[in-house]
């Protein structure tokens, strides 16, 4: 009978205790994009053009994994797995199962820290500017890429930091490590800042890589958002100017989106530039409709007129109109359809 009653207690101390369990355990959230449509891009060069199912036409289709710990002391753990899908034939990112974000981290009154593949501070800076979201065609992302007078937008083998926002003010800094002996790129340092006020932001980055053999390439953004009602502001400008002559890149962005009700509609001029005398003028045309608190049907129009020595490319959040490399002066354009879900 006192074994018995020795069992009872036992397991009602260990059902009291549960609570104090659970609380320490971490919190972790599955979230996710499913986003496809139908598209006609166009290169502009001689049978350039083709109609698809495309996968991300407004945002890039996504599972993600994130959660936190509470170890005490004002002190969180956290961390954050993040893997692109393409909708269209269900294949995951080409550039690694959780290419889009994965890192650890410990976050607290000095900020947050993380470890792993980020977001540069540049990045940061594109995605608050872009009145695109860096979704619809037309977006400011095909100033990110491999290309020597492109920008870097997440890294690699990297360390984090995030300040907390003081007094309205931002700071984030980053270090990328190489970690190749022969490769041409080094390490990577970057630093951002913005501000708040309202409805006011301001921000700026600079990114300097060190190239092993060739000297230090330089990246930087300033950018603006601001929201005046129903009516919305963001523009930027962008700078990669690579170690050598004559091939330093530019782009400038400028926006505006209207909401009135259950609609939204967004405009967008770019101009690209390289020093060489190419440019690149683009426009973009965006509508979107809400049917529910999670999902909305899109359309979207953009194209880039190109002078005698330019071939720049439209992007959306999932796929590129680039013009071959040897077709100057043609005009890519895209116009899709689709709808959009987030979980």
């Amino acid at each position: 009978m006192e074994i018995q009653m020795q069992g009872k207690l036992l397991v009602a101390a260990l059902f009291a205790s549960l609570p104090l369990i659970a609380s320490a355990q971490s919190s972790v959230t599955v979230y996710g994009v499913a986003d496809a449509a139908i598209a006609r891009e166009d290169t502009g060069a001689v049978n350039g053009s083709r109609t698809i199912v495309a996968s991300g036409n407004q945002s890039t289709s996504r599972v993600g994994f994130r959660g936190t710990e509470d170890i005490g002391g004002g002190l969180k753990a956290m961390f954050n797995l993040e893997a692109g899908v393409a909708l269209d034939t269900g294949v995951g990112d080409t550039a690694g199962l959780f290419s889009r974000r994965a890192v650890v981290g410990l976050e607290g009154k000095f900020g947050l820290i993380t470890i792993g593949r980020e977001y540069s501070p540049i990045a940061d800076i594109a995605g608050a500017t872009d009145i695109n979201g860096q979704g619809f065609y037309g977006t400011n992302l095909n100033s990110f890429g491999s290309a020597s007078n492109r920008l870097t937008r997440r890294l690699s083998n990297s360390v984090n930091y995030k300040s907390p926002t003081m007094s309205g003010v931002k700071v984030a800094a980053a270090y990328s490590a190489g970690e190749t002996p022969t490769g041409a790129s080094l390490n990577l340092m970057g630093v951002s800042a913005s501000y708040t006020m309202g409805n006011l932001l301001l921000g700026a980055g600079y990114h300097n890589v060190e190239r092993q053999l060739s000297g230090d390439d330089k990246e930087m953004i300033v950018g603006a958002a601001y929201k005046m009602g129903a009516i919305e502001f963001k523009g930027n400008y962008m700078s990669a100017d690579p170690t050598g002559a004559n091939n330093q890149y530019e782009q400038i962005n400028a926006g505006a989106s209207y909401t009135f009700g259950a609609n939204k509609v967004f405009g967008n001029f770019q101009r690209n530039e390289l020093e060489n005398g190419a440019r690149g003028n683009g426009f973009s045309l965006a509508y979107a409709y809400t049917l529910s608190k999670r999902t909305n049907v899109y359309a979207a129009y953009a194209n880039i007129s190109n002078n005698n020595l330019g071939v720049f490319a439209i992007s959306s959040a999932g796929s590129s109109v680039v013009p071959p490399a040897t077709a100057f002066g043609a005009d890519p354009k895209a116009f899709t359809m689709g709808v959009r879900h987030s979980f």
